[in-house]
């Protein structure tokens, strides 16, 4: 199977945002298992840079432990969800 776009994988993380509605978010292991991939957790870090592109442009928002932080930096498990 091909890899997923940055377009199909940003459309993927806006629909679950948007699913989830304001004040609530999801992990990006949900989107990953949305898309048509094999494995997964082998697109997670494709996940995490379009998170970081859609962070920076104010449409998302990124948090671990509840505290804001970037998608790319590692630390642990993050959350996702409306800006």
């Amino acid at each position: 199977m091909t890899k997923p776009t940055e377009s199909e994988i940003r459309e993927v993380l806006l629909s679950l945002a948007m699913e989830r509605g304001r004040g609530a978010t999801f992990c990006p292991w949900e989107a990953a298992k949305r898309l048509p991939v094999s494995d997964p957790k082998a697109i997670l870090p494709e996940i995490r840079f379009v998170s970081r592109t859609l962070v920076e442009q104010g449409r998302l928002r990124c948090t671990r432990k509840g505290m804001p932080v970037c998608p790319e930096h590692p630390g642990g498990p993050i959350r996702l969800g409306l800006a």
